[in-house]
């Protein structure tokens, strides 16, 4: 048995298991599932997953459970999905998006007119807690026509160990604003792997937030696409403990001129967990006057957590202004002794500090309901360590 079938198995008695689906959704899923079973799951020896080991989730048997989300605006008809779906976060290179697309069935498709303003945030929210030992895809797609604006809020939630891989492609029209965050609160025993691809029209403006607070193992890979004068903030907040470990791959392509990208990840990781943090930044030959921006900050809080961390430029245009920047750290001495000589003891000192380093991400969500959730959990998860 060769490498990349080793574990195809279990997925092949799923995959054939299936409801038939229309004939568009049901050779995009046979060609899917051909592409997996080529590429198998990766391995250490994959250069892109050499710090995150997949063999727990290669070697479990996790049958598998239809994705149901609850969305809080109708769907639109599966059937118009056909001229986005899996076009933007292509199955050829990622097992992972290729058995997603494999077991496609329940599409959350949002689709927001052209010139729409859309005031409240939409949701889209994954509970898992009822899929406890089995697997679940969910499937994302939103459509944002040209000069449009909305927000978009993905929660990712469930107890339990089983293994959650999802798919989200935004495609955003010319001059749309597009505002998405998505929140990954899953239990500590659950796998979560997660692919996001955005496609950005000349002149949008996209951000995106990534917060990943649960999981035992998790993998975040992060790509968008910018057009001419496009405008994209990509941050994310990562806060692991114990054994956890998270692996934040991003990718930003900017692809014409006069585009703008920022990025700011920080992560915060105590006991023996470990973080990965891997940007990378292409500008194309033709994107002059690019202007880009990327930022990791990472606080460990402790002797054993591990953090790698590889920021990367490729740069094939000679008119741009690109800068990047990792950093590791604890907590300052100087700021904890402040507060200890003003009565605060230690471990609640090193509560608020360490608050404090993630609040800087928790301020940038424009969400109030959303932010002010975060702000609680964050709180407890600090203070519970501090105890």
């Amino acid at each position: 048995m060769t490498a990349a079938s080793q574990h195809t198995g279990q997925w092949l008695d799923a995959f054939t298991r299936q409801k038939p689906a229309a004939p568009w959704l049901q050779e995009l899923r046979e060609a899917a599932f051909q592409r997996f079973a080529e590429l198998g799951l990766p391995t250490t020896h994959d250069e892109d997953w050499r710090f995150t080991n997949v063999a727990p989730i290669a070697r479990a048997q996790f049958p598998v459970h239809p994705a149901l989300a609850r969305v809080s605006t109708p769907s639109a008809n599966v059937e118009e999905a056909r001229d986005y779906l899996a076009k933007h976060a292509l199955y050829d290179h990622c097992a992972f998006v290729a058995l997603n697309t494999a077991f496609l069935e329940n599409v959350a498709f949002l689709r927001v007119p052209r010139g729409a303003v859309i005031e409240q945030p939409i949701e889209i929210v994954y509970e898992a807690g009822q899929v406890n030992g089995l697997s679940h895809h969910p499937r994302t797609l939103i459509v944002v026509g040209a000069d449009a604006q909305c927000t978009i809020v993905e929660k990712y939630a469930g107890s339990g160990q089983y293994f959650t891989n999802a798919v989200t492609e935004i495609v955003a029209g010319d001059g749309a604003v597009v505002d998405h965050y998505k929140v990954q609160l899953e239990g500590d025993a659950a796998f979560h792997v997660a692919t996001l691809q955005a496609t950005l029209g000349r002149s949008a403006n996209f951000s995106t937030h990534n917060i990943s607070l649960g999981g035992a193992l998790v993998r975040n890979d992060i790509g968008v696409t910018l057009a001419e004068g496009t405008d994209a903030i990509v941050n994310g907040l990562y806060v692991v403990n114990g054994t956890q470990h998270v692996d934040n791959h991003t990718s930003i392509d900017h692809a014409k001129p006069h585009g703008t990208s920022h990025e700011l990840y920080k992560g915060i990781l105590d006991g023996r967990a470990s973080a990965v943090f891997n940007g990378r930044i292409l500008v194309r030959k033709d994107a002059q006057k690019t202007d880009s921006k990327q930022t990791n900050k990472n606080l460990v809080l402790s002797d054993e957590a591990v953090i790698d961390t590889k920021p990367e430029l490729q740069i094939f245009a000679d008119d741009v202004r690109c800068t990047h920047g990792a950093t590791i750290g604890q907590l300052d001495a100087e700021s904890l002794f402040y507060l200890q000589s003003r009565g605060i003891g230690k471990e609640q000192a090193r509560s608020l500090l360490t608050y404090a380093f993630a609040q800087d991400i928790v301020d940038r969500i424009k969400v109030q309901g959303l932010r002010d959730s975060l702000e609680r959990v964050l709180f407890e998860k600090f203070h519970e360590h501090s105890q």
